[in-house]
């Protein structure tokens, strides 16, 4: 797991105050402290448009409409993401590890990966809302920021 595609976007390095000032703060504590929002909590489980997820932080486009389902865990679910957009790192809080994943860009945490997805991959990317903006088909894909 991790990135298998070339990254085509620069790595922005912005400290942990910046983000602060630019994000809610339920934001925030999900993208730079690794919070969780509450299941069942974000209107996305319920986004059934085309369209594209971005990270609520820096707009890289990080999922298509085309790999969201509904995995019943009260998050929203992708089994696959745009290459090079994640990076993958094991997270020990529980009593097992995970696998925890970030935006490639600005590293802001958007949830971790599971085995127990759909086909083709068999992965479930399971999201916090609040770490995602939903940008319908259409629409003009938001500038990366700076």
């Amino acid at each position: 797991m991790g990135t298998s595609a070339e990254k085509d976007f620069d790595t922005l390095e912005k400290p942990k105050r910046a983000w602060r000032g630019e994000l809610p703060p339920e934001s925030y504590d999900v993208l730079f402290e690794e919070g969780t929002e509450r299941a069942g909590t974000s209107p996305l489980n319920h986004e059934k448009r085309a369209g594209t997820f971005v990270c609520a932080a820096c707009n890289l486009p990080l999922f298509t409409s085309d790999a969201k389902y509904e995995s019943g865990t009260g998050w929203p679910s992708f089994y696959d993401f745009i290459p090079g957009h994640l990076d993958t790192k094991r997270d020990f809080l529980t009593l097992w590890p995970r696998t925890e994943y970030h935006c490639a860009r600005c590293g802001g945490h958007q949830g971790h990966v599971f085995n127990d997805g759909p086909r083709p991959t068999g992965k479930r990317y399971c999201n916090n809302g609040v770490a995602l903006r939903f940008i319908p088909e259409g629409e003009a894909l938001p500038p990366l920021k700076e």
